[in-house]
């Protein structure tokens, strides 16, 4: 056996023999660029204590990986096409672990939000990548198992990645789980050398950089906006990207429709399977990105879990996302893409519908069924979304057709955070004033307001200034707990809308089992059949 998988696979006259070890590789390196937000999670406590950060630090910790990974992607999928995909794994991999070594040494908080910035690009180096080899590699009658694989692998690195955050924050510093990334990007980095075969794009031509350039200013000042906006108010920062955005995005569309070889074909949009699984996933990350964020709040500042006790607590969603994966591979064939998107976007909107019963009384198993219930929506209906996207590209599109599949999975789970989030805040905020609004000293009563972290720490110290009640610090406390169950209820009955018209939508868009085949793209290659024929047309 050699060393290095050296036979490109474009030269291979039947299918990798070593491709299933490929894939733990590629599903390995998914796993690390999605537990670098779920392990933040956990951590962002001891971080906020440690190096004394504002929530708008905070924000930008969490998101200084996220503009530049949705940012980049399509650009740095086409290269990856152009050049070498593995060579491209095997870049972003180091770039990754080098940004992860670095976080774990800072102390300033500026350099941490650096460190995750070159995270961020890592990472937007890595998804489509890994998508383009699974493609690349397996034949059409495996590659559908092989991608339910590959987003089984997200769901097991949601809860992977508070667990082992968890398990290292109870000896060791918030630095410690920026380390969790290191061994196994270096793994990966050798078991991609030893297992992955090369591959490249046989005739792409000349990379449209000037429709990369417009998608990095479009998404960039998008995402932006989408964090600044909600979070801190619409001021002059934000406006200004989302009017970048705006004019960015007509940019693009106009080049791109008229390059003769553009970055991404737009006309993929009239196509009704690539644009209601587009949708989907966007949707479906909208909701669990959402709700995960603050449901483990709730875990964490409510009942009092701590890192590692509330990463084993999302273990559930985890099993759920398999039991949902398995399912899929035995029903998709039968009913086709339409009915499995549908029916999990269905019941991923139970899940969130399903939090407006939170209360103040509300334990772990009111958390339970919602959890599972997404987690089990994901496994069932992510995996047909993305084998239907990544079918409308040919062999020479595979990194943008990774890069385009995870612009939509990462703006879905910025929208479900921003937006969501920042409902979250603004319904806890109205809450907190009314029940202890003329109770408090004004600077006490802003610093309880800015988050339940900090409603918390008020409380404490209501307990400790001289004079007061335990009586009157626990009516601070009850009333911040309160306030926050009463905002995660708000809250799920504004994002399970926003679900239900979200399912509305691509059951209008997907086409269904008997739609006319014309209505899809031509098929790429004699290998692949049509999104068509895959959703059972």
């Amino acid at each position: 056996m050699p060393l290095v998988a050296s036979t490109p696979v474009e030269k291979m006259t039947g299918p990798y023999a070593r491709r299933w070890w490929a894939l733990v590789v590629l599903c390995l390196s998914l796993l690390i660029v999605v537990m670098a937000n779920t392990s933040l999670i956990v951590a962002a406590p001891d971080m906020t204590t440690d190096l004394g950060l504002s929530s708008s630090d905070l924000q930008w910790v969490i998101d200084g990986y996220t503009v530049p990974y949705a940012a980049l992607m399509l650009v740095l999928g086409s290269i990856g096409d152009k050049y070498s995909r593995r060579g491209a794994l095997v870049t972003g991999l180091l770039i990754f672990a080098g940004g992860s070594v670095m976080g774990s040494l800072v102390d300033e908080t500026a350099l941490v939000i650096a460190a995750r910035a070159i995270m961020g690009v890592g990472a937007a180096v890595v998804m489509p990548a890994t998508l383009s080899l699974l493609v690349a590699t397996f034949p059409r009658g495996e590659r559908a198992k092989a991608i339910t694989a590959w987003t089984a692998t997200s769901g097991l690195a949601i809860a992977a990645g508070p667990l082992l955050a968890g398990y290292l924050l109870e000896d060791h510093a918030w630095g410690s789980t920026f380390l969790i990334n290191v061994p196994i990007a270096l793994v990966a980095v050798l078991g991609a050398l030893a297992l992955v075969p090369p591959s490249k794009a046989a005739a792409m031509g000349r990379i449209d950089y000037v429709g990369g350039l417009l998608s990095i200013v479009s998404v960039g000042s998008l995402v932006y906006a989408i964090i600044e906006g909600p979070h801190f108010g619409w001021g002059a920062g934000p406006i200004t990207a989302a009017v970048i955005a705006g004019v960015g995005l007509v940019a693009f569309v106009a080049w791109e429709l008229r390059h003769p070889h553009p970055m991404l074909d737009v006309r993929k949009f009239r196509q009704r399977p690539f644009s209601g699984s587009m949708l989907a996933v966007l949707f479906f990350f909208f909701g669990t990105f959402g709700a995960i964020y603050y449901s483990t709040q709730f875990l964490q500042f409510v009942l009092g879990y701590d890192a590692l006790e509330t990463g084993v607590r999302l273990l559930p969603l985890a099993g759920a996302v398999f039991l949902g994966a398995a399912a899929t591979g035995r029903l998709t064939p039968k009913l086709g893409v339409k009915a499995m998107v549908t029916a999990g976007m269905v019941i991923g909107t139970a899940g969130v519908f399903l939090l407006t019963r939170i209360e103040t009384g509300s334990t772990y198993t009111d958390f339970l069924a919602p959890m599972m219930m997404l987690g089990f929506a994901i496994g069932l209906s992510v995996s047909p979304a993305t084998d239907t996207i990544m079918d409308s590209f040919p062999e020479s599109e595979l990194g943008v057709g990774g890069g385009a599949n995870d612009t939509a999975l990462e703006l879905g789970g910025s929208l479900g955070i921003a937006i969501l989030g920042s409902l979250l805040a603004t319904s806890y905020k109205d809450r907190l004033t009314d029940l202890v609004g003329g109770q408090l000293p004004h600077d006490a009563l802003e610093t309880a307001k800015d988050s339940v972290g900090g409603g918390l720490a008020v409380a404490e110290q209501v307990a400790r200034t001289p004079g007061a009640t335990p009586q009157q610090a626990q009516a601070v406390l009850d009333a911040v707990h309160e306030s926050f169950a009463h905002s995660v209820a708000h809250t799920s009955l504004i994002g399970g809308i926003i679900m239900a018209a979200g399912t509305l939508i691509v059951l209008a868009v997907l086409p269904g089992r008997r739609k006319n085949r014309g209505d899809g793209p031509a098929q790429p290659r004699e290998t692949r059949t049509s999104p068509e024929e895959r959703a059972g047309v």
